[in-house]
């Protein structure tokens, strides 16, 4: 009995259909809905049907709808780029010019990375069809002009170190959702920033403009600021007007200008300010109004030419007025006697550590 079960099991395995080989794709195939098995079975006349995925331009790197096209050495933008792409990454080639037609499939784009290419020339209408793009990156190229049309849906952008020589109000014309916008490092003259230019901006947050040759803070910075950057450049004195209206300032760089003076009741326009960086100017005494701002905690001051520091420079008559304490104020590189510093002129510091003092040489 045994034999012959043995028998029948040989006469079946010899009827079963050869091995077959898979392919990579084939493992790709999605089974049929509902069906409980593998799909029907494979006949001898049978061939296998593959699902072609989206192109990848040549020498790129795609994954999902990431397309990374950076280092190649580039001089334009590839053809095929997949109509589903989220993100392009084309930094780092030598792409001298964006064309009309570049980007017209890529409706669904929300970052596009140009940073380091040698463009020229941005067409009028290349960025129109981008009606989902948040993101866009084009610092360290040639431009003259920020670019005509771009999308409203923009929150970020950067385009520092190019040849933009002044933004007008049409630069940033109907971008409502502007949250960060990095424009330094270009050539602006003294008005490079026209008093308009950031008239239609009503969220943004963030804004640097630093190492250009302007010599005042720009007029009509949009009230709902909360970081304002303008390190390296020539401006040479802060007024109360230049700050009006930025309530929710809490951030303010202005290290590296050639500030001498802070007019009575710049700080008081600016009641939640954090931060107040004023390092490497020319001022000759602590800015005043200090002592009556409740929220300030970082005051960086060295590299400058205070002399001398009274009781009530930092801190008010009182010990309860104040919200917050300070936690850094820098006064090294200053020629001021130190030794004649009167420690209760530090009373509202939240520990010794955070003053920063040390001795005076002259260049």
């Amino acid at each position: 009995m045994r034999s012959v079960c043995l028998s029948l099991l040989l006469v079946s395995a010899c009827w079963a259909l050869p091995f077959r080989q898979s392919g990579f794709m084939d493992f790709m195939m999605e089974d049929e809905p509902g069906s409980g098995d593998h799909g029907p079975k494979i006949q001898d006349n049978d061939f296998p049907v593959l699902v072609a995925g989206p192109k990848c331009p040549f020498r790129c790197q795609c994954h999902l709808r990431v397309i990374q096209c950076s280092d190649l050495g580039l001089k334009a933008v590839p053809e095929d780029i997949p109509h589903d792409t989220t993100l392009l990454d084309l930094q780092n080639n030598k792409i001298t010019e964006i064309k009309e037609n570049d980007f017209k499939n890529l409706k669904g784009l929300h970052a596009l990375i140009l940073v380091n290419n040698k463009i020229t020339v941005i067409h009028a209408k290349a960025l129109t069809p981008l009606t989902k793009l948040q993101r866009l990156y084009l610092s360290k190229n040639m431009l003259k002009d920020v670019p005509a049309n771009m999308p409203k849906s923009l929150q970020e952008l950067r385009i520092h170190e190019n040849q933009i020589t002044k933004f007008k109000k049409a630069s940033f014309q109907g971008m409502a959702h502007m949250i960060v916008m990095e424009l330094g490092s270009n050539p602006l003259k003294s008005a490079g920033v026209e008093p308009s230019a950031f008239s239609d901006l009503k969220r943004v947050s963030y804004i640097r403009i630093a190492d250009t040759n302007i010599t005042e803070i720009p007029k009509g910075l949009p009230s709902s600021l909360s970081e304002l950057h303008l390190d390296g450049n020539k401006i040479t004195k802060v007024t109360a007007d230049s700050l009006k209206g930025l309530k929710q300032l809490a951030k303010l760089g202005l290290s590296y200008n050639e500030i001498s003076s802070v007019e009575n009741g710049t700080l008081a326009n600016v009641p939640h300010l954090r931060e107040l960086h004023l390092d490497n100017n020319g001022l000759t005494s602590v800015p005043a109004g200090l002592p009556d701002h409740k929220y300030i905690q970082v005051v960086y001051l060295h590299s400058n030419k205070i002399a001398t520091i009274g009781t009530e420079d930092f801190c008010p008559p009182g010990f309860n007025t104040k919200k917050a304490m300070y936690s850094g104020i820098s006064l090294f590189s200053n020629p001021v006697s130190y030794w004649e510093i009167q420690p209760v002129t530090f009373r509202c510091v939240f520990d010794r550590s955070a003053i920063q003092l040390g001795n005076y040489r002259k260049k």
